[in-house]
């Protein structure tokens, strides 16, 4: 998969996106009883990792972050230095969009989405090795007929033999799937918020855990939270607060067994 997705969308003022990882597909009922297929989406948190300008970097285009990343090297490290420790880097172009409201460690969560919009998804499909013609094109084979023997599933003549090469552009046999595919105007039918995933309506490209680009038309609204990565003198302040209140709680205590025992002199 590229490090960079162009849209159909890229030229709008207006475009959110997220990327997710596919689950697997599954069923949604309807209120009328309908049963509508769907692909399950995680998308979790996504974090805003960089925002390219045309002026700086020669296009407008907005890095994302998704995942949880169990080891990275150095140069990641200091890339995604005060952001959470993210598997996967991918950027999203929008050429005319107004990318003043998004700033670095900004969180896109699910709820950037909502029930209706349509979606184009973006995945890599199942690479399925060397295949034959009729596999891979299509292709009907020979008649099992009288004179046909191991020809049944044979791609057949490929032209004229005097220009003695094979122009290019022919469907043969050769090697299948593992290419970028693009679906286009899906439908979101559910958001589970809570656990962040989206339910698109269909089937979407690749195999389970596979790397989703999600895009869509209208305004990207997202919450203004910091990446999860607190200063070291953030975690001091909290634990003298804590510490402090654990004092004060003693102090409570100390003098109610001060006053019940003055209490108790008094009455004897």
């Amino acid at each position: 998969m590229p490090d960079f997705f162009v849209s159909d969308n890229q030229n709008k003022f207006d475009m959110k996106f997220i990327l997710g990882k596919k689950i697997e597909m599954t069923q949604v009922f309807k209120e009328d009883g309908t049963v509508t297929p769907v692909t399950a989406v995680f998308v979790g948190s996504n974090y805003v990792t960089q925002v390219k300008t045309k002026e700086k970097d020669g296009y407008n285009a907005v890095q994302v972050g998704f995942g949880e990343a169990k080891k990275m090297n150095k140069a990641k490290v200091g890339h995604l230095k005060d952001i959470a420790s993210l598997k996967s880097l991918r950027e999203f172009r929008v050429e005319e969009a107004d990318l003043s409201d998004l700033k670095r460690g900004d969180k896109i969560t699910a709820e950037v989405f909502v029930a209706g919009d349509e979606v184009d998804v973006i995945g890599v499909s199942k690479g399925k090795g060397f295949q034959g013609v009729v596999k891979r094109h299509g292709f009907h084979g020979q008649k099992a007929t009288h004179g046909h023997k191991d020809q049944e599933r044979m791609p057949g003549s490929i032209g004229a033999g005097g220009v003695q090469r094979v122009f290019k552009g022919v469907r043969m046999a050769g090697r299948m799937g593992g290419d970028n595919v693009t679906v286009k105007n899906l439908q979101i039918v559910e958001i589970d918020s809570e656990k962040g995933i989206l339910y698109v309506k269909g089937a979407v490209p690749g195999g389970r855990n596979g790397l989703l680009f999600i895009s869509g038309d209208g305004k990207m609204e997202i919450k203004k939270e910091s990446a999860p990565v607190e200063s070291i003198e953030a975690e001091e302040i909290k634990t003298e607060e804590v510490k402090a209140e654990v004092e004060e709680v003693k102090a409570e205590e100390i003098k109610q067994e001060s006053a019940e025992e003055i209490k108790e002199e008094a009455k004897s």
